[in-house]
């Protein structure tokens, strides 16, 4: 008996241990990148994307995924839903996701990505650690409703008007091409349920 409670114990301990050295590591990890720190599950999504030839802003997509269920959840707030996208691609470029700014973009953005991007290759200078709690704090109070169904399909459509039909030709053939079989007969059968569920 008293040699299963001493084993139990020292499960406990060790996994306290591990616990303050995730913790430990996730303090640093915001010290350098003036961020929270990614989700392996986003990680590991977005390195997959890479494996399979998508494109860097597929994989960045999943870091902007995550920022909008960060909202959702109460975690923190957004501005507006390019807020949240925005947080979301500086996320994926510190975490090494090769995503340069557009060129239609402005000058401080431009500079904003490109600095995100050295620190993805290799993070060598601390942030003040009371500038990201104000960071933080800035957008706890902000609100939620950016990350809304209405709010992202209003940006959605908005974007597409900014492209060409050549655009969104070429976006189109190129994720048919990255998809492949299994990945087109899964979004065939959602894309059918979507219409059976909303009766079209």
């Amino acid at each position: 008996m008293r040699g299963a409670l001493v084993r139990d114990m020292r499960t406990l301990n060790a996994s306290r241990r591990t616990l303050q050295r995730i913790t430990r590591r996730t303090e640093r990890y915001e010290k350098k990148h003036g961020g929270t720190m990614p989700e392996k599950e986003t990680v590991r999504r977005a390195h997959k994307d890479a494996r399979q030839g998508k494109a860097p802003s597929t994989q960045a997509g999943e870091f902007v995924r995550e920022e909008i269920h960060h909202v959702r959840e109460g975690k923190h707030g957004a501005r507006s839903t390019k807020q949240a996208i925005a947080i979301g691609l500086s996320k994926a470029r510190r975490a090494g996701v090769r995503l340069p700014a557009k060129k239609g973009t402005s000058a401080r953005t431009r500079a904003q990505a490109k600095r995100d991007l050295a620190k993805g290759r290799k993070p060598r200078r601390k942030v003040s650690s009371s500038r990201s709690r104000a960071v933080r704090g800035a957008l706890k109070r902000e609100g939620h409703s950016a990350t809304s169904s209405r709010s992202l399909a209003k940006h959605a459509r908005s974007s597409a008007r900014k492209r060409s039909a050549s655009q969104r030709s070429a976006a189109a053939k190129k994720a048919v091409h990255t998809k492949g079989a299994a990945g087109r007969s899964a979004a065939a059968r959602k894309a059918a349920r979507t219409r059976a569920r909303h009766g079209r």
